[in-house]
């Protein structure tokens, strides 16, 4: 197995990273599953050296939300970076990544695309996403980072931002992993109790009924979503079919179905791609 190097200044990620060679990078915020294991696992061969940052990130929750209930399962997730063969956990705490308070900080604003879907239902959030993101490519200077396709507006505007800023990281996505049913992994899938794990399947089975009906169109792949989403009592928060950057369909090209939806508690989300007909 693998032997991690742990760091948690700026200055001993710095000296963990001196003469390394090329840098791969994946954020994360702990609570580590199969999920990430595999974005750590596509990441590895794409640089000498693999980083996987592990820090719950304040200023992308809002008041109210689970900030302080996010679990946090440090020694569980070396071991799954260890199996993954990372070479660096960056742990940092919040006020090394943010020394001034988060208060007060220079944030990076995510821009129209970031007031909807997701930005309309958590306002702030993208903004505390990218500029934590943003830190981490300035700590860690990254040549290639890995995020997960199952956030997708989440890696349109990293990428967005990335290429913005000039910020000189090759943005990858990697295919969303799922459990045995369907389910897109989630650490807060662990929020489930066992009769909201087993309806919540159904967000999965409509994004498939969505991609069976394509070729009718579009409207035919959300109705098809709908009705599944509606037999399993679900009600999303948003059920939406644009093009792959998070614009209007077209017909014959590639397109994402993207759902967020309650479960309980728990808000999932999920997405797939497919190609509506005319």
């Amino acid at each position: 197995m693998n032997t991690v190097l742990v760091t948690r200044t700026r200055a001993e990620l710095a000296d963990a990273l001196s003469g390394r060679g090329s840098v791969a990078l994946v954020p994360t915020m702990g609570a580590l599953h199969d999920g990430h294991v595999q974005l750590m696992k596509h990441a590895r061969p794409l640089a000498d050296v693999l980083v996987t940052s592990i820090f719950v990130n304040p200023t992308q929750f809002a008041a109210g939300e689970d900030f302080g209930q996010y679990p946090r399962t440090f020694d569980a997730d070396l071991e799954l970076c260890a199996e993954a063969g990372v070479d660096i956990v960056f742990a940092p705490t919040v006020e090394v990544v943010y020394p001034g308070g988060t208060d007060d900080t220079v944030m990076v604003d995510p821009g129209p695309l970031g007031t909807v879907l997701e930005g309309a239902a958590r306002p702030t959030h993208f903004r505390g996403v990218l500029t934590v993101v943003a830190k981490l490519f300035g700590l860690v200077r990254p040549d290639v980072a890995v995020f997960g396709e199952k956030d997708y507006q989440q890696l349109v505007l990293i990428r967005a931002m990335a290429e913005a800023l000039c910020l000189g990281v090759d943005v990858v996505g990697c295919p969303t992993v799922r459990e045995a049913d369907g389910l897109a992994m989630s650490s807060r899938n662990r929020y489930l109790a066992p009769d909201e794990r087993a309806r919540a399947v159904a967000i999965n089975r409509a994004l498939r009924a969505g991609q069976l009906a394509a070729a009718n169109g579009a409207e035919a792949a959300l109705e098809a979503a709908r009705t599944v989403l509606a037999d399993a009592g679900i009600t999303p928060d948003y059920l939406v079919l644009t093009d792959t950057d998070l614009g209007e369909p077209v017909a014959g090209h590639e397109a994402r179905l993207l759902v967020a939806a309650r479960v309980g508690t728990p808000r999932l989300l999920d997405n797939v791609a497919l190609t509506p007909g005319s």
